[in-house]
């Protein structure tokens, strides 16, 4: 079997990993809370990175006026779809051997890793700024405008007392590598084609 065939069906077969390990983490460190408190994203449901921290990050929020961690949102039904059928096609693109479709896979998991992290960015930007206007807690900027609470999309970030950290997770470098994957058997592909 040619080698970009092969490095093709890895490229696919690591977006299974999906399935299991979290895309991203955002964690709080403050003061109240020594051992720090966060949540693992996955494509299909926020979990608690420790026992009972998603209920303590509600119960915080709540104070503020910030929305409820969602058990549900119409992505966790989207994105398992999304990564089963590039799955399938990676695979099926791959044992056709035809190194451009290996190109065109490259090309919509770039765009569909994209379109994830500026979703992402949004559900963010909404969960940090659309606050309550009843919250029991309302905090405002120097010039007198609300505060908002939205957390980092990538990097750390200090809100009040808490210092935010938001970074990927195993299932996100799995899906970086699942991409960069794609391209290399391309490469490989264009020249094992030259040689024939």
């Amino acid at each position: 079997m040619k080698k970009s065939k092969i490095i093709m069906l890895i490229a696919a077969s690591l977006l299974l990993t999906l399935f299991i390990f979290p895309l991203w983490n955002i964690t709080l460190e403050a003061p109240q809370y020594p051992d720090p408190i966060g949540m693992n994203i996955h494509i299909n449901k926020i979990a608690d990175m420790n026992p009972h921290d998603i209920q303590n990050i509600n119960l915080m929020n709540h104070y503020v006026g910030m929305k409820d961690i969602p058990e549900n949102m119409l992505e966790f039904s989207i994105f398992p779809i999304v990564v089963v059928t590039m799955f399938v096609l990676g695979i099926l693109f791959a044992i056709t051997g035809n190194y451009r479709l290996f190109l065109i896979w490259f090309v919509l998991m770039s765009l569909l890793g994209i379109a994830g992290m500026v979703d992402f960015y949004m559900w963010e930007h909404d969960y940090g700024t659309n606050l309550s206007q009843t919250a029991a807690i309302k905090f405002t900027n120097e010039d007198g405008t609300p505060m908002a609470y939205q957390p980092p999309l990538f990097g750390t970030k200090t809100i009040l007392n808490f210092v935010a950290h938001s970074y990927p997770r195993l299932g996100a470098v799995a899906l970086i590598l699942s991409i960069g994957l794609s391209l290399v058997a391309f490469i490989f592909g264009k020249n094992e084609n030259k040689k024939l």
